[in-house]
């Protein structure tokens, strides 16, 4: 499967080497090395190839070398033009492994943000190119995905029969997860043009537009394909730079989703100016120009896997189970209310993504 993070705060910046590149077990290594408490026995955490379940081992023992994307919020371009104001998305994708990636390696080194999307790609389908990539941008907002959406090519062409004429025209590759970025993006404007893409909206706005879609692409599911349909896993994040909706969500009655964890507290050992280390309590970061005793600023991390060696740092998002977090910091764990009939069986389904 892909993997993602993503870091927001309303006042603390991070650079982007720091989370994405530093630790251990950032994004950058997890193309191969993976870390899942809560999921595998504790001390067997990495030991996938011993673990009883199969699609725990399936899900996560893929290279995930098909694709990179980053994208961040700068304020560069409202010092420029009138009509823009606030933060904006910028956006790189590669296909270059991260690690080796010089472009990336060097934009991370000089970059700082209070808000980013990472992602590396695990295509199960469709075409290894830099605009399959994630994260997806949309005017003011970006979305990203790691799961697929099942039986995806059946229901494609009744997905984009539900986009606003803009988003449908926006997407630019062959993912079913730019298709849901867009099918996200309608009901978050209410199938407005796009210049309603630079507008904010209300927190409780883009949850409700994540758990349509959700439910959207599930009964599409369920009309076309009846008994043959098989589960998706949608874990599904957006942001418009301020605010973010993340979900961990498969719909089965019993199998979990992919893995997605959430912090408040892992910035600090991820921050370079302060004196902790993300790969142990017993290194010191000897750069480091603030005191131990200066506290950072309130900051939200949600990622595919823990990039701290603390693992007492990250809470396992519930299954089916959504996580926002408002424009001053604030998180909240709301679980993703849906029929229950649109539940599906495991099958063999060819899936895309």
């Amino acid at each position: 499967m892909c993997r993602w993070f993503a870091y927001i705060s309303p006042t603390e910046p991070c650079l982007l080497a720091d989370v994405l590149i530093s630790p251990a077990n950032s994004i950058s290594k997890q193309c191969s090395e993976h870390y899942l408490p809560g999921l595998l026995p504790r001390d067997q955490e990495k030991d996938l190839d011993d673990s009883p379940d199969a699609l725990l081992r399936m899900r996560n023992s893929l290279l995930n070398m098909d694709g990179l994307g980053i994208a961040w919020y700068t304020t560069a371009a409202a010092s420029y033009m009138k009509h823009v104001a606030g933060p904006r998305p910028a956006l790189y994708k590669s296909q270059s492994p991260p690690i080796n990636d010089f472009n990336f390696r060097s934009l991370c080194d000089n970059t700082e943000t209070r808000c980013v999307f990472a992602h590396i790609r695990a295509s199960s389908g469709s075409v290894v190119t830099q605009v399959n990539a994630h994260p997806f941008v949309f005017g003011r907002h970006i979305f990203m995905h790691n799961g697929a959406i099942s039986n995806f090519a059946a229901i494609r062409r009744a997905m984009t029969d539900l986009m606003a004429f803009d988003a449908y025209c926006n997407v630019l590759g062959s993912t079913d997860s730019e298709h849901a970025a867009a099918l996200y993006m309608t009901n978050l404007t209410n199938r407005g043009a796009k210049a309603t893409w630079h507008d904010s909206y209300p927190l409780p706005a883009m949850l409700a537009a994540m758990t349509k879609t959700l439910t959207q692409i599930m009964q599409l599911q369920h009309d076309i394909l009846g008994a043959t349909r098989t589960p998706n896993s949608l874990n599904f994040c957006a942001t418009d730079g301020a605010s973010m909706v993340a979900v961990r969500f498969r719909n089965h009655a019993t199998q979990q989703p992919p893995s997605l964890y959430w912090s408040e507290f892992a910035g600090r050992t991820l921050n370079g100016k302060f004196p902790g280390h993300p790969d142990s309590g017993a290194l010191v970061n000897e750069d480091a120009v603030r005191g131990a005793d200066e506290r950072i600023g309130k900051h939200t991390i949600v990622a595919s896997e823990p990039t701290t060696y603390d693992e007492k740092e990250w809470h396992l998002i519930a299954r089916n189970c959504a996580l926002t977090v408002d424009d001053e910091g604030v998180e909240t764990q709301v679980e993703i209310r849906y029929d229950a009939g649109l539940d599906a069986e495991e099958g063999s389904a060819k899936k895309t993504g």
